[in-house]
């Protein structure tokens, strides 16, 4: 963290120093050819072959197209026991505003409601194509009266669903129908079978009404406040298009107005679409990935799409369930593992825009200190484990909402560590990025009353050693004292808050504080099976969650370049992964990550081989009970975490691929230092890599190139380097500079292109 150290290796001194010390050359020979810059090949073309497809109809959420941007979703499948196509209308601002029952009814988000388009005909057969880069759902829908020809978007800067149909003559009856739904918490739909809090009532029904050539559905809320839903219908030539738009207010009603100024200025499809294909094509420019293994890299450019569709800086932090609320007992933002799994993506794929986490944490501040006990409010924080979209939880009980925990008393679930996991995601976005600003004003204010809450009950005991009264790995169901989550977190924490005094010069009086516990911490309850969950407490039955395991991933404190650690992390996977019955999706991709530090390739993809054919759904979503949205989201960081690893200030390319990948492409892959990392992998060897800085800071490379290297900037001069004792290259690297790395006497082009594919891959859908 300390950016303001920068190592000059200038001049003769220089090439003394490193040739004394047998490290290698400090200024390579100069590049005879200046590389080239640009992508050399057809965007469209590539994307394209990422595009899912439908050649039936889906049957449910988790089978159909989705459409979004961050703030209004649409999915689209068949209309239960009808003739008929659902769209369903959800936004993720909508939720109701009672906080005496709760996050998860009291200030759960409410169900919008959903289109169907009833053709005339039976439907027959569908074949659709959900276009990535363009984000954009294309295709017919065949009845026995004709077919239907559709375009549907959620423009990506309006609040608007569109959708164009052009009817053949036998179909131009067709017809659209709005139903809303119960505006009341899912969780309390008797299949969850979670009692509803006393007196908590479902709010009162819609009133639908036109208003001139629109129709409105509005819905008042018992709290104040509401949510409508606008729409009309357009006919231009042979096209009939359906405006919809969704706006919320709390607690005044002003929703009607703007929901319908959104549908009556919505302009025609085509024209509308531009903006909306500009914005799409920049945001996939922003990096590039290209893998031989075709399916798991539609994969990569499908979660990408679905990021773009749920997040956006300005939007509400996922809910479990993105903007494609459906029937679920998890209607909240979920904050002991979804959150932080669900942004990790954004920061190798360059797409730090879409950070609604730091901006949440900072804008709702005041909501960490407010919920804690009444004793530690003024210099504490803490975030419980469900909360609404301004970090509220409401009443706390086992069934209505879960509160931070006290440690050493036994409430439902005392986790006390999860505003501390979610600040790291805020420091990865720092560190990513060297906003100081970022460091300054939300990350080390938060951190440091993130981290006194855990100082006000640590303790010394006979050992000498500070322990940590009982409290909750999360999912694992058993409190444990100096549990293994938390002493985790307490030791990243108090690390990365010395560091941040130290870069941000502030004399904290804390910091002897800090180092004390980082000196005299409990150190990990382990045992011949490996890490436990805490003292006295084994992980004894199956456990889907890596509460356990923070400290090797992803907070890399117990490291596999740490060999006294290797056994220890090795037989700690082996037997977290060996109980199957509660495992999930994002055991999986845990696994895959852990596995990618541990420079096993082939067993990290073996663990993304099993989630796909486990439980993705064709479509790519996930559920368990409900939809979560985190487990393919995060798989993609374990993807992310085979090509490229930028802990501890280095960044190491290509630590982990399997055997079959041996052809990879990267360009402005994002790591810590602030780094754009572009490099190409050609028959199982690094052929290349090149490295922009934006900060000026400490550049140290693994790049895996076998044999002399030359180092040169843009424009093929030589660059000043060193070679490390363990092999690592350190390039003089200043803000705003390039450096390219290749082996001697190589002459790559430095080219960013596709791959070609190691076999066929069947697309994404259901697309036979």
């Amino acid at each position: 963290m300390d950016v303001s150290r920068r190592t000059v290796l200038g001049g003769a001194l220089a090439g003394i120093a490193a040739s004394a010390a047998g490290l290698g050359p400090a200024v390579a020979s100069a590049a005879s050819h200046p590389p080239p810059g640009g992508d050399d090949f057809d965007w469209t073309a590539f994307l394209a072959t990422a595009d899912l497809r439908w050649r039936r109809m889906p049957a449910a959420w988790t089978e159909g197209p989705f459409l979004g941007n961050g703030f209004l979703g649409s999915g689209i499948y068949a209309e239960p026991g009808q003739n008929a196509v659902r769209f369903t209308v959800q936004h993720t601002e909508v939720q109701d505003h009672r906080p005496q029952y709760g996050s998860l009814f009291g200030l759960a988000r409410l169900p919008i409601g959903y289109f169907t388009l009833e053709p005339v005909g039976a439907i027959t057969g569908v074949d659709w194509r959900l276009d990535l880069g363009n984000a954009e759902l294309t295709g017919t829908i065949t009845t026995a009266a004709g077919s239907l020809a559709l375009r549907a978007i959620v423009h990506t800067g309006q609040p608007v669903l569109a959708v164009e149909v052009r009817p053949t003559a036998g179909e131009h009856g067709f017809r659209w129908v709005f139903h809303p739904a119960e505006a009341v918490s899912p969780r309390a739909d008797p299949v969850w079978k979670k009692a509803s809090p006393e007196g908590y009532v479902a709010n009162p029904p819609a009133t639908v009404r036109t208003v001139g050539d629109s129709h409105v559905a509005e819905q008042p809320l018992l709290a104040g406040g509401e949510h409508v839903t606008a729409w009309r219908e357009v006919t231009r030539g042979g096209a009939r298009t359906l405006y919809a738009s969704v706006a919320w207010s709390h607690p005044e009603r002003t929703s009607t107005a703007r929901a319908l100024r959104s549908v009556r200025t919505a302009a025609e499809f085509g024209p509308l679409t531009r903006e909306h294909r500009r914005w799409w094509h920049d945001y996939y420019r922003r990096s590039f990935v290209s893998i031989p293994d075709t399916r798991l890299q539609s994969f990569y450019w499908i979660q990408l799409y679905k990021l773009a569709s749920a997040a956006r800086r300005e939007a509400p932090v996922m809910a479990t369930s993105g903007p494609w609320l459906e029937n679920t007992p998890w209607p909240a933002t979920w904050w002991n593992l979804n959150v932080q799994l669900e942004y990790w993506l954004i920061h190798g794929s360059n797409h730090l825009e879409l950070d609604a986490v730091s901006r949440a944490l900072d804008q709702y501040r005041a909501h960490l200190s407010s919920q804690l006990g009444a004793p530690y409010r003024s210099d504490s924080a803490g975030i419980p484990r469900t909360t609404d979209m301004t970090l509220l939880n409401g009443v706390s009980d086992a069934n209505s909402g879960f509160p931070v925990g006290v440690p050493g008393q036994d409430t439902p679930t005392p986790e006390v560590g999860d505003l501390t996991w979610a600040l790291h995601n805020v420091w990865l976005s720092y560190r990513h990025t060297l906003d100081r600003r970022l460091l300054r004003d939300t990350l080390f204010p938060l951190l440091r009353k993130a981290i006194n809450y855990y100082l006000h009950f640590l303790a010394p005991g006979p050992d000498g050693k500070l322990h940590l009264p009982p409290t909750f790995s999360p999912e694992y169901g058993v409190n444990a004292p100096d549990c293994t989550y938390d002493l985790a977190l307490v030791r990243w924490g108090c690390r990365t808050l010395l560091d941040a005094a130290r870069e941000l010069r502030v004399a904290d009086p804390l910091v002897p504080r800090w180092q004390q516990v980082l000196a005299t911490l409990a150190p990990y309850a382990v045992d011949e099976t490996g890490y436990l969950i805490g003292a006295g407490v084994p992980l004894a039955k199956s456990h889907r969650h890596y509460s356990h395991l923070l400290q090797v991933y992803p907070l890399y404190e117990i490291t596999w370049e740490q060999p006294e650690n290797r056994a220890l992390i090795e037989k700690s996977l082996a037997h977290w992964v060996g109980f199957e019955g509660a495992l999930q999706g994002y055991t999986f991709t845990g696994a895959a990550s852990i596995s990618a530090s541990m420079r096993r390739g082939d067993q990290a993809a073996a663990y993304l081989d099993q989630l796909q054919n486990r439980f993705i759904k064709p479509n790519t979503m996930y559920e368990e009970s409900g939809p979560v949205i985190e487990t393919p989201l995060s798989a993609v960081k374990s993807m992310q975490d085979m090509l490229v690893q930028s802990w501890g200030g280095v960044v190491r390319l290509f630590p982990a691929v399997p055997a079959t990948w041996g052809d990879i492409s990267v360009r402005d892959f994002r790591t810590e230092g602030a780094f754009l990392l572009s490099a190409a992998r050609e028959g199982g060897k690094t052929r290349w890599l090149k490295v922009h800085s934006e900060a000026g800071a400490p550049c140290v490379l693994r790049p895996g190139i076998d044999g002399a290297l030359v180092v040169t900037d843009a424009r093929g001069r030589a660059k000043h380097w060193r070679t490390l004792p363990n092999g690592d290259v350190e390039v003089d690297l200043a803000h705003g500079e390039d450096a390219f790395v290749y082996r001697a006497g190589d002459r790559p082009d430095f080219a960013v292109r596709p791959v070609a594919p190691n076999g066929p891959s069947t697309p994404w859908g259901l697309p036979a």
